[in-house]
């Protein structure tokens, strides 16, 4: 369902939001014509978001109560917030040299930019199930998984504008095993010791920091602001 609502529309929902029900009457607190009200509150019901018992009160269905209840409920908007992923930092040695998976991302945004394998966190996923599902994804590897930090990281423009505030859990994967995708659709994989990795352009911003943070044996928190471009 998309986050865009009509004024009227959110306006419903605000109002069943802090009323376990009510009447017609009394969700038009705007005086809006009547057929022009009725056409939002019918929107509202087809989307699943309200429904009408059989003494014509209006409620919030369970679909309406999540949703709703992420309003700014003064200003009667939807709140943005920030998304929830999941990095993943592969690590190995050969010989003496401590090799980390890297990836190059190859959609947009940051078409080029290098990193470590990231994804979202679904709906009714542990950040567990969603960090392996994403490294078996995304490299074809199996192995065993550390929590070892959670980045929160917004990234701005040169003007000043936010473009990306996203937090991350990041885990250290050890011991992996299968057999490594080494392209795929979106993205492509390399083993590379840190001094390679940090030499290479178009490196998104704390990726040195990663590195320090799957190198420790507690769990560490960082909270940085970045002015990128590339975006």
């Amino acid at each position: 369902m998309s986050e865009e609502i009509h004024p009227i529309q959110a306006k419903i929902l605000r109002t069943l939001l802090f009323n376990p029900e009510a009447r017609f009457s009394d969700l038009n607190i705007g005086n809006v014509p009547s057929d022009h009200f009725t056409f939002h509150l019918k929107r509202l019901i087809s989307l699943g978001l309200v429904e009408k018992d059989s003494r014509n009160k209006y409620q919030l269905t369970v679909s309406g109560k999540e949703f709703a209840n992420r309003f700014d409920t003064d200003k009667v908007v939807l709140e943005r917030q920030a998304k929830i992923g999941v990095l993943v930092c592969a690590v190995k040695k050969e010989g003496k040299i401590k090799k980390y998976l890297s990836q190059q991302r190859l959609k947009q945004p940051y078409y080029g930019f290098c990193g470590f394998i990231t994804g979202k966190v679904k709906w009714g996923e542990t950040i567990l199930e969603t960090a392996d599902r994403e490294f078996q994804e995304e490299s074809g590897l199996t192995g065993g998984l550390t929590l070892v930090g959670i980045k929160h990281k917004m990234d701005y423009s040169k003007e000043g504008n936010l473009l990306e505030d996203k937090y991350f859990f990041v885990f250290r994967a050890e011991n992996t095993g299968g057999n490594l995708v080494e392209t795929f659709e979106g993205g492509r994989n390399i083993w590379l010791s840190e001094k390679e990795i940090l030499e290479l352009p178009n490196l998104f911003d704390g990726v040195d920091e990663t590195i320090m943070m799957v190198s420790q044996n507690k769990l560490i928190f960082s909270e940085t602001k970045y002015t990128v471009s590339g975006y």
